[in-house]
């Protein structure tokens, strides 16, 4: 997988490491501020009580 991007983004090696590393940035901001919060309430780690 990591090939196929590396051989599709354009332009030298340097702007190519430029390229994915924005590519990695989106998809973590993506990740971090859309699908995370969206499927949050569906985990069960907000069950954090402890009982004695």
């Amino acid at each position: 997988m990591y090939s196929w991007i590396w051989r599709h983004l354009p332009g030298p090696t340097a702007v190519r490491a430029l390229l994915a590393l924005l590519l990695v940035a989106a998809v973590s901001a993506l990740l971090l501020f859309v699908v995370f919060p969206e499927v949050e309430p569906y985990l069960p780690f907000t069950d954090v009580t402890v009982d004695r």
